[in-house]
């Protein structure tokens, strides 16, 4: 009769509630980990210390602190003829933080040689946090006429002091993490920065000038480059900064955070009707 077939429609409903509400775990995805907290993140990049996963969906990390280290002193960035072509003739045009998310999430993607990323879910999403906060930026590179549209290359890493942690960079047309970098270097070395860390030695950094250096060393510079921003002038950790070979082309003061470097510097090549590539070309022939 139809009414027995809707009563037992009915019994089967109410058994499914009944085992739904018996296994809730089953009906939703695990929480997402919370990102890594700022203010800690920013405690170990001031320490030396830094964080890494084994996979692009790890959500566990864990905290590095080399024993070799690269960085690139920034009076011996090594700027190829070839590279001084491609910035001259304004092949890509460069931006400062106009598109973080997009840039460590491009770093974030599969990489070249089929390997895994470093670059997590939940790193991604704690360096975007710190960017929110002002300590994390980005440079991006697109085709010339072509900002906001598709990035070709860029870089992110962690500021702070006179010091900047180079975190990952990308590429997707010839030269455009070179010209990054480029960039990068000048803008640091305007904004008063002494301190360039790029983590590990790759064979693309080293023939861009960036060397290695072992634990103790490189904690000393970061001590210094710390100090340095301590007053005006830089009090005593300037000239240990200067004696230990570190400042290239830094101002007295207070350093610069990148954003500004890099707007300052933009500044400069219009105050000599150049164009940014070339005057950035010419800075790094003057030193060189």
């Amino acid at each position: 009769m139809p009414l027995d077939g809707h009563y037992a429609e009915d019994k089967r409903h109410d058994s499914r509630i009944a085992f739904v509400q018996q296994l809730p775990h089953t009906m939703h995805a695990p929480a997402l980990p919370p990102p890594i907290d700022p203010d800690l993140l920013m405690l170990a990049y001031r320490s030396g210390i830094f964080p890494m996963a084994d996979t692009r969906g790890d959500h566990e990390v864990f905290w590095v602190e080399p024993r070799r280290r690269a960085i690139l002193p920034l009076d011996g960035f090594h700027c190829s003829h070839s590279l001084t072509r491609v910035l001259r003739r304004g092949t890509f045009e460069v931006t400062c933080n106009a598109a973080f998310p997009a840039v460590i999430e491009a770093c974030a993607g599969p990489r070249r040689d089929g390997g895994d990323t470093w670059i997590s879910d939940r790193i991604e999403r704690s360096y975007v946090t710190l960017h929110e906060e002002g300590h994390a930026h980005s440079i991006e590179c697109w085709r010339a006429g072509d900002v906001g549209g598709k990035l070709v290359g860029g870089l992110y890493g962690v500021g702070f002091d006179r010091v900047f942690c180079g975190e990952s960079m990308f590429s997707r047309m010839p030269d455009a993490s070179k010209v990054a970098l480029a960039w990068l270097v000048a803008a640091l070395r305007r904004a008063g920065c002494v301190l360039l860390d790029c983590q590990f030695m790759t064979p693309h950094l080293a023939t861009m000038g960036a060397l290695e250096i072992d634990e103790a060393d490189y904690l000393e510079r970061l001590r210094a480059a710390q100090v340095s921003s301590s007053g005006p002038g830089g009090g005593e950790g300037a000239a240990d900064g200067a004696a230990l070979g570190l400042a290239a082309g830094a101002e007295p003061g207070l350093p610069l955070a990148l954003p500004a470097g890099f707007a300052a510097l933009l500044d400069d090549a219009a105050g000599l009707s150049s164009s940014p590539g070339n005057f950035i070309a010419q800075s790094f022939t003057q030193t060189s």
